[in-house]
């Protein structure tokens, strides 16, 4: 029997219901939220142009990632906590975005390499902006990519200053080789970590790429936790060695400057060499 109204079923002309509908209704749940402050099973159906049955279940996905709460005594959703959740986090984000970028391009100015920012990403570092400096030749731009934590200057930084369970929810081993210089073996690493804490810079020296070196240091929010993390990165001829602590103090300050705009009131950063 052709009966295109029934639930799980699409009508002529229109595409069955998939993940992505889904997520639109889903999406547009949130909206109606938001516009209305609190909204009925049955008032979004209809708004929504779907079963209740089809509501409900929408309603009861969002509620379970706190996006959505029901209000026992009346029946009806309003906006859940997981959406300040997710709009802090995206707020920290384009905060610090917003915040480093002409400080990072005078970096890029000054130490004349690419600067980078990242951030913690889950098991990741995710690169939120990147600044090319004047000796940069066409440079892999890392803006919206991950990249691993322990084989990176800026990975090392958002690891360090991690708590030892943190830590190691973000290392499973075996720990990738990317070059003939990545550490991969964890208590290499987490000595490399409490160096990075002495001296308040990370380097990675062709662990990443051959070829490639970076020095980072740590960005702070106001409460003095390491939100994020800044770089200098370029050819490993042009940061041998012996330039690392000539490019690691300009890249520390600017850190610091980057965490005073954030509302951190600790003293600037000096790198301690070494």
């Amino acid at each position: 029997m052709g009966n295109s109204g029934r639930e799980g079923e699409a009508a002529p002309g229109q595409d069955a219901a998939g993940p992505v509908q889904s997520v639109d209704r889903a999406v547009a749940i949130l909206e109606i939220l938001a516009r209305d402050g609190e909204a009925g099973v049955t008032d979004v159906a209809r708004e929504l142009g779907v079963h209740k049955s089809t509501a409900s279940r929408l309603f009861a996905a969002l509620d379970r990632r706190e996006l959505v709460t029901q209000d026992s005594s009346r029946g009806k959703f309003r906006l859940g906590v997981g959406l300040v959740r997710l709009a802090g986090a995206a707020g920290r984000s384009l905060d610090v975005v917003q915040e480093s970028r002409p400080v990072c391009r005078a970096l890029a100015r000054e130490v004349g390499e690419t600067i980078n920012l990242a951030i913690l990403a889950g098991r990741d570092a995710l690169y939120l902006d990147q600044v090319a400096g004047p000796s940069a030749l066409s440079p892999h731009n890392w803006a919206g990519q991950r990249i691993p934590l322990h084989a990176t200057s800026d990975g090392k930084i958002l690891l360090a200053y991690l708590t030892e369970n943190e830590a190691a929810d973000c290392l499973t081993p075996p720990l990738r080789r990317f070059t003939g210089q990545t550490i991969t073996d964890l208590n290499d690493l987490h000595r490399a970590l409490a160096e990075v804490r002495q001296r308040g810079f990370a380097v990675a020296a062709e662990e990443l790429e051959a070829g490639l070196s970076a020095v980072a240091a740590p960005v702070r929010n106001a409460d003095g936790r390491v939100v994020a993390s800044i770089s200098a990165s370029g050819p490993s001829f042009r940061m041998p060695p012996e330039r690392i602590d000539e490019v690691a103090a300009p890249v520390c300050i600017a850190a610091a400057e980057i965490s005073r705009r954030l509302g951190w009131p600790g003293p600037a950063a000096s790198p301690s060499g070494g």
